[in-house]
């Protein structure tokens, strides 16, 4: 069996089928496994019973649901498969769909969660070809020319023909008069996703002018790239094109995160993981943002914290959790472990204060770095005695907690082990550290759960459903943590 680092789900376009996906599939080769997706009334698929996007959301998110093997996934999607890919990604994140691993989305020329920008006149000749039935191949043709800067090669036109022809005319009628025009963007919200959106220069209605203007608010971590002399069926235009950026996208981006072993992602998937606990670990299984701004504290605070992520809790390899950008994450939205020390101020300002201390007296040498946090941890650090010590401005102030300067003795010592407590806290957070420490108690009150909770109770033994690797060297080893 080929190994593949990761599958990418694709949603096609009006009147394109599954099989539209075949030439990124080509130049993607076999690193990737490349499933393309037969939406109501095309290829394959039924018509639905209605023409909404829910109903095409529905269909990817189960043959995403049957065919997903617990490696991670890219969802890839094309013009209409566009709008339905954001609801795929938004109950994807939020838990209701039995599924997980989503690391990415990448979007070709997509259609807006709202309603989709399109000419009457257009939308009244593009009716107007499925009045009789199928669409003629004439019909067809034009179709395919209308969307592209310049035309097809042979067999690349005939296959997009063939597949405009094919698809249900009901399925065509329902897009154009009713899904392109439905708002979903109440249901969408705001999708917190690492994205591509990639879109022609040439592209009258969905192109690279447009996107940022339609999406940038859904995706606020989307990246746009735009293609010249490209029209809008990107994957038949320019499909070496697109796979390289998939390629760069998922190694500079989608995959950063520490890996899930896929017996452990299938178990989170399944009905014994609860909607709410299946939303979290999705959620903080995706990498973070490499361009993050710190919203609490300022950069220099930020860089101190990561400095400090990395002595406290170091993590191997180059998949990796910014613990510190979460921690500031945290600070901004009030989330945290509900309580503090009596003698410290909020939270936001005690970091703010603690950190600069820090900053003022850190050492170049790894030795020195381990005497400096010893000397905290015993409540022994006093930042008026230490030989070196500048506090730009600063006034030492007997280790109190109020004041303007910085911290010392019992004070800091406090305050680092809330630290030392968010770091732990927020690394073992993730699910590939759930699963290192061997930690599956969040499968245990799904509606699945059948009985909830466990039943072996004894030492050494597991439940039938628990991970045959719980807590093994090699789940250690391939985690990266």
């Amino acid at each position: 069996m080929t190994r593949h680092d990761c599958t990418v789900f694709f949603l096609h376009g009006l009147g394109f089928g599954g099989a539209s996906a075949a030439p990124l599939a080509a130049a993607l080769g076999d690193r990737f496994r490349v499933i393309g997706i037969d939406l109501p009334g095309h290829g394959e698929a039924p018509d639905a019973a209605d023409g909404s996007v829910n109903a095409l959301a529905d269909a990817a998110l189960a043959v995403i649901e049957a065919e997903a093997d617990g490696g991670p996934w890219l969802l890839a999607a094309h013009s209409m498969g566009g709008k339905a890919a954001a609801l795929v990604a938004a109950r994807t994140l939020s838990g209701h769909a039995n599924v997980f691993g989503l690391t990415g989305a990448v979007l070709l020329a997509p259609s807006p969660p709202t309603p989709e920008p399109m000419g009457d006149e257009k939308r009244a000749l593009m009716l107007s070809w499925a009045e009789d039935g199928a669409l003629s191949e004439i019909d067809a043709r034009e179709y395919v020319a209308q969307n592209v800067a310049t035309p097809l090669a042979v067999n690349l036109e005939q296959d997009a023909v063939a597949l405009v022809r094919r698809m249900s005319p009901l399925a065509w009628q329902r897009w154009i008069s009713e899904g392109s025009r439905e708002d979903v963007s109440a249901a969408v919200g705001v999708i917190d996703l690492p994205v591509i959106v990639l879109a022609g220069e040439d592209d009258d209605d969905l192109g690279a002018s447009v996107q940022p203007g339609l999406l940038s608010a859904v995706y606020p971590r989307a990246r746009f790239v735009s293609f010249a002399a490209t029209g809008h069926l990107l994957a038949y235009e320019r499909a070496p094109e697109v796979a390289a950026e998939i390629v760069h996208f998922w190694e500079s981006t989608a995959s950063a995160a520490p890996a899930v072993a896929p017996e452990w992602s299938r178990m989170i998937a399944s009905s014994r993981t609860a909607v709410e606990a299946r939303a979290l670990l999705a959620q903080r299984a995706i990498a973070d943002d490499a361009n993050y701004s710190p919203t609490t504290l300022s950069p220099e605070q930020l860089a101190t914290l990561r400095t400090l992520a990395d002595r406290l809790v170091p993590q191997s390899g180059d998949r990796r959790i910014d613990l510190a950008a979460r921690i500031d994450a945290d600070l901004a939205t009030g989330r945290g472990d509900g309580w503090r020390p009596a003698e410290l101020p909020d939270d936001a300002t005690a970091y703010r204060r603690g950190l600069d201390t820090v900053a003022s007296v850190w050492p170049g040498g790894r030795a020195q770095q381990d005497d400096l946090i010893r000397t905290i941890l015993a409540g022994e650090f006093d930042a008026g005695k230490l030989d070196g010590a500048e506090f730009d401005g600063g006034r030492f102030d007997g280790g109190r907690s109020d004041g303007d300067g910085p911290w010392s003795g019992d004070v800091l010592r406090r305050w680092f082990d809330d630290v030392r407590t968010d770091l732990a806290r927020t690394w073992l957070a993730h699910p590939a550290s759930l699963a290192r420490v061997g930690y599956d108690g969040f499968a245990t009150s799904g509606p699945g759960a059948k009985p909830a909770g466990y039943v072996n109770l004894g030492a050494g033994t597991r439940d039938s459903w628990e991970p045959a690797e719980l807590g093994s060297d090699q789940l250690i080893k391939e985690s990266n943590l």
